[in-house]
């Protein structure tokens, strides 16, 4: 975080000497500081036992005073950057959601900032009660080796923000297209470019989802007062273009490459935005580079963590279906990809037999611009290759593989599957405690969102977020993100299997279940939440791995 010159001032009370000079003027304080010992000798062997009692009782007061306004100092910034020590646990990042998240009035009379911005999970359930060893094993969070948000901006970013803040002559527009994740990933590279280019960025246009049907704006899933005030100190955001600045008719720019850089972006677009006063950016889904400066990459982070908060509405119904998954103890969120759109795109076998499987192998052969991946390959090479999702039965013997407990409570995000509920029986048979929104909502609760497509993924991801473990069956842009913020937030625990290793054993009838067992663990025992640099792959998301850029070592 970007740090001021008096942040450390919430941290401790500092008191000056002549406090204490005052006070000893006053009575019966003064006593002390007036006796001599030719005075009466009654009030010489009382009073000074008074004032003896009265400074170790307000010395005492004042030290208790202290102690609480530090404590509720901490206890009011749960995210603090660098140089905080009392705040470095998971468990104390966690229980930071009751002042974090559920304020569900207005942001208009509160000051927004990055201690109190950001989304959090309800807090992790300790591995308490009657479990197995095993069971204990497959709850227990990883070591986030004391890693901690830390979007410390440079000297030169701050000073750039005083004239970027307050930009009022260029304007950018961005149409953010896709799923909910997907427009997410848009929005924070349409913030980043309206900071490269010094530009007012223009509260970014949903475009109308036509494969789910939702027509939802910015304002209907985020919380846009939130987002402007988050970032008023990096980008100037304003609700609408200006009346000076429309046209007749403005081109929009579509064609950008993949892994464009700041010095692209200045190139190409400074020029016309200097002229023209506006610039339209549409389809701007994986072109920006992975590979940005520091405080870019710190900027990222701070949209994706902390400006990029649900509406109210959809907050606190996310969290109330996220507190009866909770209350009843840990729990697993799993996102499946058992949607139709998945298995066209994908070229793989549903599993659910020759008739299902003709309906989508019909679908992709009218539409083979929809498959993604080498065409070459046959559905088996795909599945071996890690290439398709974990039906419903593979995913029931990965996490008996794991060592879940069969009593354990799973909810399962995504759409609804392709094959109804014979899809999703064989994990049912399994784990019977298996849960949904639907199954969680009460009394019509999701009956406003079941045409918004949006608003339900945004209510599976806050469910997700809160679990105490994550397992993603296939990628794509919501497991992608909250493996980066459950990592952001304290490194909770997240599962990728990894298909490519695991999958010829599942085809082994000669692995024992005991050995499979051993097998699973092994292979995903590094894989489960810890840090995880991003240097390593270079090519990958600040978002999904934050760490080095946007957190630290306490």
């Amino acid at each position: 975080m970007a740090r001021t010159r008096n942040s450390k001032s919430s941290s401790f009370i500092s008191l000056n000497p002549s406090f204490f000079i005052h006070l000893f003027s006053l009575p019966p304080f003064n006593s002390l500081h007036n006796y001599s010992p030719r005075k009466n000798s009654r009030i010489t062997q009382t009073s000074p036992f008074l004032s003896f009692c009265f400074i170790s009782l307000l010395i005492t007061l004042t030290f208790f005073a202290i102690l609480l306004i530090t404590f509720t100092t901490f206890f009011q910034n749960p995210l603090l950057c660098t140089g905080t020590s009392s705040s470095s646990s998971p468990l104390f990042l966690a229980s930071a959601f009751a002042v974090a998240s559920s304020r569900s009035g207005s942001v208009q009379d509160e000051q927004i900032t990055l201690s109190t911005g950001a989304m959090m999970p309800l807090p992790a359930h300790g591995v308490v009660g009657n479990f197995s060893e095993e069971e204990e094993e497959f709850w227990k969070q990883p070591d986030n080796q004391g890693y901690m948000p830390c979007l410390d901006f440079s000297l030169k970013y701050r000073k750039a923000s005083a004239k970027i803040s307050k930009e009022k002559r260029k304007f950018l527009v961005v149409v953010a297209s896709g799923g909910l994740n997907q427009q997410r990933n848009q929005i924070v590279d349409a913030v980043v470019i309206a900071r490269i280019l010094e530009a007012t960025l223009v509260v970014p246009v949903l475009q109308v989802n036509h494969i789910w049907g939702d027509d939802s704006e910015f304002s209907d899933i985020f919380d846009v007062e939130h987002f402007k005030k988050t970032l008023k100190a990096d980008v100037r955001i304003v609700a609408s273009l200006p009346s000076t600045h429309f046209v007749s008719k403005q081109t929009i720019n579509r064609d950008l490459p993949f892994h464009v850089s700041p010095l692209w972006l200045r190139a190409r677009f400074l020029k016309q935005l200097n002229q023209e006063g506006l610039l339209i950016l549409k389809g701007l889904d994986s072109k920006l580079s992975k590979n940005l400066p520091p405080d870019l990459q710190k900027l990222k982070c701070k949209v994706a963590f902390h400006a990029l908060r649900f509406a109210t509405p959809i907050r606190e119904l996310g969290y109330q279906i996220a507190r009866r998954m909770w209350i009843e103890g840990p729990y697993v969120a799993i996102h499946l990809r058992l949607e139709k759109d998945v298995w066209i795109r994908t070229g793989c076998l549903t599993g659910l037999g020759r008739q299902y499987d003709s309906i989508i192998s019909r679908e992709r052969d009218s539409h083979p611009e929809y498959l993604t991946g080498k065409l070459n390959m046959t559905h088996s090479q795909r599945r071996l290759a890690g290439m398709c999702p974990l039906n419903a039965s593979e995913m029931a013997r990965f996490l008996k593989g794991l060592g879940a407990p069969i009593s354990a409570r799973i909810y399962v995000a995504g759409g609804e599957p392709f094959g109804g509920t014979q899809a999703m029986q064989p994990l049912k048979n399994e784990f019977p405690n298996l849960l949904t929104k639907h199954t969680l909502a009460r009394n019509g609760e999701l009956t406003p969102y079941l045409e918004k497509s949006s608003t339900l993924a945004a209510i599976d991801y806050i469910v997700s977020l809160s679990s105490d473990v994550f397992i993603n069956s296939h990628g794509g842009n919501m497991g992608r993100a909250l493996e980066g913020h459950r990592a952001y937030v304290g490194h909770r625990k997240y599962i990728k299997p990894n298909k490519r290793m695991m999958l010829p054993f599942f085809e082994d009838s000669s692995v024992s279940e005991q050995e499979f067992k051993r097998i699973m663990k092994k292979l995903h025992r590094k894989s489960q939440g810890q840090p995880e640099p991003r240097a390593k792959k270079i090519d990958r998301d600040v978002i999904a791995y934050p760490v080095p850029e946007c957190m630290c070592k306490q």
